[in-house]
Parts: C-alpha cells; structure tokens; sequence
C-alpha cells in the first residue's frame, strides 16, 4: 500500500534511508550519512510531498518529490528486488507526470533501476557536498 507521509513517519523514514543509502553508496563518508540524515528530517521532509510504502502496516519504503524531481526513493534493502520501487516511481507519475532524479554515478544499481523505468541520462555533475559525481536522469517523453 501506498499512502501519504505523515509527521509520525519521520523517524523510520530516517532509519530506511540511511540503512539504504549506506548500503547503495558505501563510497560516501560516515560526515556525509550524518549530515545529510538531519537536513533530511528538518529540511527536505517538511518540504516534500512524501509517500510511504506500506506493507503489513510497516514502512518499508518512500518517494520524496519537489514537484516533479525525485529528492528521494528509498527502500529498506530487504525489500529490494521486489517491485516496490518501480510502483512508488509509478504511482508519482501519474500524480506528477514526468519526472527527473539525480543519482550518483558511482550507484549503477540505481542508475540501471532508472533506466529500467524509462529514464534517460541528461547531464552529470560535481556534487560538492559528497565530492562525487553525480548523474542526472529525466523520464522519456
């Protein structure tokens, strides 16, 4: 089940995310897990429109979008592998229609999961705070 993100859902969000990005980008620093899980909770999820993936009435994963950017999709990784990203990637297009992402170039698991969604390359950058590449994607008109 997918269903909006409520306040009381900040905590566990935090916890998929940093157990997800830890296990997709073990290339990025301990600093950088930090800092990014408080703006995270005090900047990005007050600002997002959030859904949360439910299953048994547990929150196993999230779609963060800025209108139609992808900030954030996360799932717990012991959900990987199931079809739950490709259904919050789905269930944001039809609320949003085309949508953009950024991943880093280094997380090629997340870049063929994209590419498997019908999203293309568009550019690449310097992402400064985690001093990696990072690579911008836009789903296919």
């Amino acid at each position: 089940m997918i269903r909006p993100y409520v306040s009381q859902d900040a905590e566990r969000i935090i916890h998929i995310w940093r157990k997800a990005s830890e296990y997709a980008h073990p290339f990025l620093s301990d600093d950088f897990h930090d800092t990014a899980a408080t703006l995270i909770r005090d900047i990005y999820l007050p600002q997002a429109e959030t859904h949360v993936m439910e299953i048994d009435g547990i929150a196993v994963g999230f779609i963060s979008l800025l209108d139609t950017y992808i900030g954030g999709l996360f799932l717990d990784p012991r959900f990987h592998g199931q079809g739950l990203g490709r259904a919050l990637v789905e269930h944001a297009v039809k609320r949003k229609g085309p949508l953009t992402v950024e991943v880093f170039k280094e997380n090629t698991s997340a870049r063929r999961f994209y590419a498997a969604c019908g999203f293309e390359q568009t550019g690449e950058y310097f992402h400064e705070m985690a001093q990696h590449i990072s690579v911008k994607m836009a789903l296919k008109p």
